[in-house]
């Protein structure tokens, strides 16, 4: 990480971030399965809940890239925030970006090449925003501007009253100017009495998943994004860059909106870990688990698969 490029803070549960897990025995566990690509979401998994990328953690990265094994960052932040996902990638590398709506190749610290950009309309936009109030009460907004590159690294535009949790630049606009006229990438809903588990769960019983994908980051807030688009997706670009398949895949994450990718890879037989900081259902649904964001779980368990050597050894 450089000062030219700080990556902003990470807003984790305190609940396990600086816990400590034993991995036991990962050569049995493993079977002589071997990893040709670790894929990590980045807030409250591989980033420290400063929002930094400490240096066990950077050394696991490079330790990763040094043997041929491409180290894939996967978040829900956009693209307005890409220098930041530069900076914890190392300025190297593919990164999934708004939960697989927004791929990029940083390559080898040259032109970043765009590898998949999805937006969703207006129309839809507003017809989801209103199925959802309607069974949720009134939200407050929040848009990611449309994914076209021209457009994605404007400000967010922000309600009056949605209270965003990251220090960085908005356009604070009444509700009927929120939703631009054109494309977005993604939208935030925030209710002032659910929170984000509810809210979700409600959304889900009235958006159908072929109009929009739902999820959340743990935020106070859901995300509506463009239908079929998910971190699995996203991976699946990466994956398709460097010609392999989810059972390649170790992958990291701690959040609902990391689940698409978590059950791709476990059902595909790859290796899927949550953090000791995790959201119950990732807990649930990971096959392993490994220490905290504070306490290098990513770096921990990347170290001892390493050491294990190539599959077979």
């Amino acid at each position: 990480m450089t000062a030219s490029h700080p990556v902003r803070p990470a807003f984790v549960p305190e609940s396990g971030a600086g816990t400590v897990v034993e991995l036991g025995d990962l050569a049995a566990a493993l079977d002589g399965w071997r990893p040709r690509l670790v894929a990590s979401d980045l807030d409250g998994t591989l980033l420290s809940s400063a929002g930094e990328v400490s240096p066990r953690t950077r050394a696991a990265i490079d330790a990763c890239r040094a043997v041929g094994i491409p180290f894939v960052g996967v978040t829900g932040r956009g693209p307005r925030l890409l220098d930041s996902v530069r900076a914890a990638m190392g300025g190297t590398g593919i990164a999934v970006l708004a939960q697989g709506g927004y791929v990029v190749d940083f390559g080898d610290g040259g032109r970043t090449e765009v590898l998949r950009t999805v937006g969703m309309s207006n129309e839809d936009a507003t017809a989801v925003i209103g199925a959802i109030e309607a069974a949720a009460g009134e939200l407050v907004v929040a848009v990611e501007d449309a994914a076209e590159q021209s457009e994605a690294l404007r400000p967010l535009r922000v309600q009056h009253g949605f209270d965003w949790p990251y220090p960085e630049p908005a356009h604070l606009l009444p509700r009927h100017e929120v939703l631009p006229v054109g494309a977005v990438l993604k939208v935030f809903l925030r209710s002032p009495r659910l929170g984000e588990d509810e809210l979700l769960r409600l959304a889900r019983g009235v958006v159908d998943p072929a109009v929009a994908e739902l999820t959340h980051a743990g935020l106070g807030f859901i995300e509506v994004l463009p239908p079929g688009v998910t971190k699995a997706t996203g991976l699946a670009v990466a994956l398709d860059h460097h010609g392999l398949g989810f059972g390649d895949v170790l992958v990291f994450g701690d959040m609902p909106n990391d689940l698409p990718m978590i059950r791709a890879v476990t059902a595909a037989g790859g290796r899927s870990v949550a953090m000791a900081n995790a959201h119950p259902e990732v807990l649930a649904a990971a096959a392993d688990r490994t220490s905290g964001s504070d306490a290098d779980g990513v770096a921990r368990y990347v170290e001892a698969v390493l050491a294990l050597g190539s599959a077979g050894v």
